[in-house]
């Protein structure tokens, strides 16, 4: 399967800035994080900052980043298991988080206990935290190429996954790569849908 798309590999430190990068470009006009930070001229800027700390600190630990040769996209996954940030964890974020959000803090806070309430617990699972292209690349089949890797490792453990998709152009590359929607539910403070999928082993 992964020979079949652009070539993809596991990243180093050295990919992670280029990876955040992407992954800020690819969700600056995302309906979820529009909603989270709603000021367009500086949303790209907060969001570099963000997937920033993301990576820094969730990384190796608690997620595995796959990148793109060129740098353009990125996809971060959690493995069975480690889904779930230790609120240690979290709080060491806490400073940047609010440098992110600024006194919609309360309200990122509120979205992410909401994504976990709605997480399901059982079985373990592989978890796509995140995916993205950068919006000139997309369309190319990188988010696919992405994908492969773990799905793969999904057939050969016969392991699930799941995810979240923000937009229903998402959700039909989810579908075209197994999986399935399971649920939908609004963002807090009347915000915009976001669709649960799931993926069973083939």
């Amino acid at each position: 399967m992964l020979g079949a798309y652009p070539q993809v590999r596991p990243a180093t430190a050295a990919d992670h800035e280029a990876a955040a990068e992407a992954l800020a470009l690819a969700f600056a006009s995302d309906p979820c994080w529009a909603h989270l930070l709603p000021d367009d001229s500086t949303r790209a800027e907060r969001l570099l900052a963000y997937f920033t700390a993301e990576i820094e600190t969730l990384a190796p630990s608690y997620r595995e980043i796959w990148v793109t040769e060129d740098g353009s996209g990125a996809a971060v996954w959690a493995r069975p298991g480690r889904w779930r940030v230790p609120m240690r964890v979290t709080m060491a974020e806490g400073l940047q988080m609010a440098r992110v959000f600024g006194r919609r803090l309360p309200l990122a806070l509120w979205a992410l206990l909401r994504l976990e309430r709605h997480h399901p617990s059982t079985p373990e699972h592989w978890y796509l935290n995140y995916l993205g292209v950068e919006p000139r690349h997309q369309g190319k089949g990188l988010g696919s190429a992405l994908l492969a890797p773990v799905l793969e490792r999904c057939e050969r453990e016969r392991a699930p996954a799941f995810l979240e998709s923000s937009t229903d152009r998402n959700r039909v590359l989810y579908e075209r790569n197994g999986f399935k929607l399971t649920e939908v539910f609004d963002m807090p403070a009347k915000g915009p849908p976001v669709r649960e999928m799931w993926r069973d082993p083939a």
